[in-house]
C-alpha cells in the first residue's frame, strides 16, 4: 500500500509500521482460509488488545493510548486492507466501548473499561431490530425496572460478534412506545446473563470471518449499575457512537479499496494483450486512474471528519459524508478490480472477488447510505433554517 499518510509525529509513523508488521505476520497468512471457512478470529482481538491497538483513541488512565482519531483511523485502514473482518471487528468493539467511555460513571469506567481496551472482553453493539434498523426509535425491546434490576425482553438483529462477544451494549425501551425517540436507555449486558441467547450466525455473502447473529432476551435481569447514563439517554448515546463508528467503517472501506486497487495495478502491470501490458492500454489505464482518485478522495473525506472530531467540533455531517463516499467508492473500486482481472477476477484464485463481496455490506451497516444522504440533506436544511432535528 502506498505510504500516503499524515502523521503528528515520528512516533505515530512508527505505530503505523508496527501495525503493518502485525497485519503482515499475523493476519495475512490466515485471512483466505478463515474467510473461506467462516472462522472467527477471537485470538486476534486478544492480540490487538495486548499490543494496545483496541485502546488507541481512549484515555491512558483506563489502558488506552489517548491518540487522535485521525491516527486511529489510519491504523484501522491498515487492518482493513489486510483483513476487513478484523478491521470491522475492531471498529465495532470501539463502538461498544464508546458509551462507557463517554457516559459511564468513574466507577463504571474503572471496573470495565481497562478489560475491554486490553482485549480480555470483546464487545458487541446491539441497536437494530428486525423491524427497526434504519429507524431505531421503532425498537420494541423493553427494559422494565424492578428494584435494583432491569428486566429486558425482546430481540435484536444483525449483531456483529453476536454469540462471540463477552458483553453487549444493548439499547432498550424504558418508557414510551415504539416510534418515540425518548425513553430508550443503554445497558452493558454480560454475555452469560441468564435468558440472553444468540441465534445461529447469519449466512452472509462476505465478511464471513465476522460473526453476525440475532439476540433474544427473555427476562434478562441487568443490575441498575450496568445502565449507562440516565434513563432515556440511550438513543443519544447510540447515535453519538454511530458518528464515530461511521468513520471506522469509512477507514476499513478505504483500506479494502486500496487493496483492490493494488491487486488490479499489479495484475495490469504483468498481464499482456496485443503485445503490450494492459496498463498501457488507455482504456484500462484510465479505469485504474479513476480507482486511484476514488481511494484518495475517500481517505481525504475520512481524515477531514476525524480532524474535526479531534478538534472538538461538530462532525456528524462529515462522518456521514465520509461513510457515504468511502463505502460507495469501495464498492465501485472493488467491482472495477474484478473487471480489470477479467475472468481471473471472477475466480477465487485472486482476492478481488472477495473484496467485492466484502465491500457491499459496508454500504448497508452503521446506517445505510440512503440514511447518510438523509442526514446530510437535513444538515444542509438546518444550515439554512436552523429548525430541523437531525437523526
Amino acid at each position: 500500500m502506498p505510504a500516503r499518510r499524515t502523521f503528528h509525529s515520528a512516533e505515530h509513523a512508527d505505530l503505523i509500521e508496527v501495525v503493518r508488521s502485525i497485519a503482515a505476520q499475523e493476519l495475512a497468512p490466515r485471512v483466505n482460509r478463515a474467510e473461506a471457512e467462516g472462522d472467527f478470529p477471537r485470538d486476534v482481538f486478544r492480540l490487538l488488545g495486548e499490543v494496545g491497538i483496541l485502546g488507541l483513541p481512549y484515555p491512558e488512565e483506563f489502558g488506552g493510548a489517548g491518540l487522535p482519531y485521525e491516527i486511529y483511523l489510519q491504523v484501522l485502514e491498515e487492518l482493513g486492507a489486510v483483513w476487513a473482518s478484523v478491521g470491522i471487528g475492531v471498529s465495532v468493539h470501539a463502538l461498544s466501548c464508546y458509551g462507557l467511555a463517554t457516559h459511564g460513571t468513574a466507577d463504571q469506567r474503572r471496573r470495565w473499561l481497562p478489560r475491554m481496551l486490553g482485549g480480555e472482553l470483546l464487545g458487541a453493539y446491539s441497536l437494530s431490530e428486525a423491524h427497526a434498523g434504519s429507524d431505531p426509535a421503532a425498537m420494541t425491546t423493553m427494559a422494565r425496572r424492578g428494584g435494583d434490576d432491569y428486566v429486558l425482553n425482546g430481540a435484536k438483529a444483525w449483531v456483529t460478534h453476536g454469540g462471540r462477544a463477552d458483553y453487549y451494549k444493548i439499547m432498550a425501551r424504558t418508557a414510551g412506545k415504539p416510534g418515540d425517540r425518548e425513553g430508550i436507555s443503554c445497558f452493558l449486558v454480560p454475555a452469560d446473563a441468564p435468558g440472553l441467547v444468540a441465534d445461529p450466525p447469519e449466512s452472509k455473502m462476505g465478511l464471513t470471518g465476522s460473526t453476525t447473529a440475532g439476540l433474544r432476551l427473555d427476562d434478562v435481569r441487568v443490575p441498575v449499575e450496568r445502565r449507562l447514563g440516565a434513563e432515556g439517554d440511550g438513543l443519544k448515546i447510540a447515535l453519538a457512537g454511530l458518528d464515530a463508528g461511521r468513520l471506522g467503517v469509512a477507514a476499513v472501506a478505504t483500506g479494502l479499496a486500496q487493496s483492490a486497487l493494488d491487486v488490479a495495478v499489479g495484475y495490469a502491470q504483468q498481464r499482456h494483450t496485443f503485445g503490450r501490458r494492459i496498463i498501457d492500454h488507455q482504456g484500462l489505464g484510465f479505469l485504474l486512474a479513476d480507482m486511484e482518485a476514488a481511494v484518495v478522495a475517500a481517505r481525504s473525506t475520512m481524515l477531514h471528519a476525524a480532524r474535526l472530531k479531534d478538534a472538538g467540533l461538530p462532525y456528524r455531517r462529515e462522518a456521514s459524508i465520509a461513510k457515504l463516499v468511502a463505502t460507495d467508492n469501495a464498492m465501485r473500486v472493488t467491482t472495477d478490480a474484478v473487471q480489470v482481472l477479467g475472468g481471473a477476477g471472477y475466480s477465487r484464485d485472486f482476492p478481488a472477488e472477495r473484496y467485492m463481496r466484502e465491500a457491499k455490506v459496508m454500504q448497508i451497516f452503521e446506517g445505510t447510505n440512503q440514511i447518510q444522504r438523509m442526514v446530510i440533506a437535513r444538515h444542509l436544511d438546518q444550515d439554512v433554517s436552523g429548525s430541523i432535528t437531525i437523526l
